[in-house]
């Protein structure tokens, strides 16, 4: 497998191999969203095989497997590790196309230094190599963020975290910075069963008697506080279906107050509920300079049998087709018109939402900070070559890509930084190809001025970051 991702993998002309080679691909990481657990940062954990750190929690992988006619016994199951890694070895050979096929072969050959084509031939002898080498030193979790030049992680937190490995983490001398992101979704998806429950344990972190809508946004509010306190810079929403309803918060208290009784509410008082309380939450947000990320668009936990078999977010999700353009317009307004709009990251699942979103986003543009409203990257069933480049393409359509703060992981793997390269490596190529066709100049100084700043510094600036330390 020697041709296979050599040093000029997926560049195609001189001029990309130029900007990748010289000013791309040294540069450092800053991972502002991922779902990394911040305990085994905290502890330094190393992984006893390549199925705890490369399987566990994976579901691009559990989907590819289940395509392949894998049973679940072998996918989150109890089959020892081996058995897990050899049934992901079989379906390797059969993932052409998709990104997997590439990431799974970057990784082996980023971090263990294996060359081979992973399938079931092999699998017997990369699995002795792997696990030998997760064993040495250089393999923790810590070491695995210096080896990548890792500067920025940022996790994702509930606000009733008391985020005490973030604290052990700052209270360390580390050349990367650990920082929560505040994810309340618990908190404005009041049409779920489990949402008293999670009013009820911001209560007890707030130590406040949370009986009123006034009360909640309390609780909010010092929590927001407390994140802050700890090195918090982002908050990032989940959003499966854009919403806005006017309303005030009169209306929304006694809303608040028929949900804690424990009776139903209308679709249109859920949203106009989700509304309000989004609303305040941006203001809190841009009170304290923090950076507001929306996710929105994803169709979650389609399969009901295998949501009552095994749970949620276990890869049975699917980008959904709802109306976007006008209530996330009228949300972005409303914040604006009223406390002003944070620095805001827009995502979304679908790509026939792109143009809307992308669009929507330069309505917002408002000369204060460059790029202050982002159309954010290809995210989930996009992040790949096809998927980032027509979302690249797009933002430069309609927008200034110069200012794009790039690419994130959104990952539970510590393997899954070179996604990181790969990105660099496409976005070296766009705009190789580019000059290549004459559509731009190539002028590989220039050139790389853009790669360097979408590939590392525009993120850097627009988190607030100096060496990695949050200013």
């Amino acid at each position: 497998m020697s041709n296979f991702i050599p040093d000029d993998f997926l560049l195609t002309n001189d001029v990309a191999k130029r900007l990748y080679h010289d000013f791309a691909k040294d540069l450092p990481i800053i991972d502002f969203h991922n779902h990394l657990p911040p305990d085994e940062i905290s502890k330094d954990v190393t992984f006893e095989t390549l199925t705890d750190i490369w399987l566990g929690g994976d579901h691009y992988k559990w989907r590819l497997m289940r395509a392949n006619g894998i049973d679940e016994h072998y996918i989150t199951g109890h089959a020892d590790a081996k058995e897990k890694f050899k049934a992901w070895a079989e379906t390797v050979p059969n993932t052409l196309g998709n990104p997997l096929f590439h990431w799974t072969h970057m990784e082996l050959k980023r971090y263990f230094g294996i060359d081979d084509y992973l399938n079931s031939k092999t699998a017997d002898r990369i699995w002795d190599v792997a696990n030998e080498k997760l064993q040495s030193v250089g393999m923790s979790t810590q070491q695995l963020l210096k080896k990548d030049r890792v500067e920025f992680v940022g996790t994702t937190d509930d606000p009733t975290d008391e985020l005490t490995f973030h604290k052990e983490l700052q209270n360390e001398n580390h050349p990367f910075q650990v920082a929560p992101s505040f994810r309340p979704d618990p908190g404005l998806k009041i049409d779920k069963e489990d949402f008293n429950a999670w009013v009820q344990k911001l209560s007890e972190v707030t130590n406040k008697n949370i009986q009123k809508y006034t009360d909640f946004l309390d609780g909010l509010a010092e929590r927001v506080d407390y994140f802050d306190n700890h090195g918090c810079k982002a908050s990032d929403h989940g959003i499966d279906e854009m919403f806005y309803a006017q309303t005030d918060e009169k209306e929304v208290a006694g809303i608040f107050d028929k949900k804690m009784r424990g009776e139903s509410l209308t679709n249109v008082e859920v949203e106009k509920y989700k509304t309000f309380t989004l609303q305040f939450l941006a203001s809190l947000y841009n009170q304290k300079g923090w950076i507001m990320q929306l996710h929105i668009g994803a169709m979650r936990n389609n399969n009901t049998k295998m949501l009552e078999r095994i749970g949620r977010d276990t890869g049975y999700d699917s980008p959904g087709d709802r109306s976007l353009a006008k209530p996330l317009s009228h949300m972005l307004d409303s914040i604006e018109y009223g406390s002003g709009l944070p620095k805001t990251i827009l995502y979304c699942l679908n790509p026939k939402d792109y143009y809307v979103m992308a669009t929507i986003a330069g309505n917002h543009q408002d000369g204060s900070t460059a790029g202050k409203i982002q159309f954010g990257t290809a995210w989930w069933f996009n992040d790949h070559i096809d998927g980032m480049e027509n979302q690249m393409k797009i933002l430069a359509n309609v927008g200034l890509i110069k200012h794009f703060v790039g690419m994130l992981t959104d990952s539970r793997s510590f393997l899954s930084f070179s996604r990181h390269e790969y990105f660099r490596r496409i976005l070296c190529n766009l705009f190789g190809t580019w000059a290549q066709d004459g559509k731009v100049p190539s002028d590989v100084e220039w050139l790389g001025a853009y790669v360097k700043d979408i590939s590392y510094y525009n993120a850097k600036e627009y988190f607030g970051l100096k060496n990695g330390v949050i200013l």
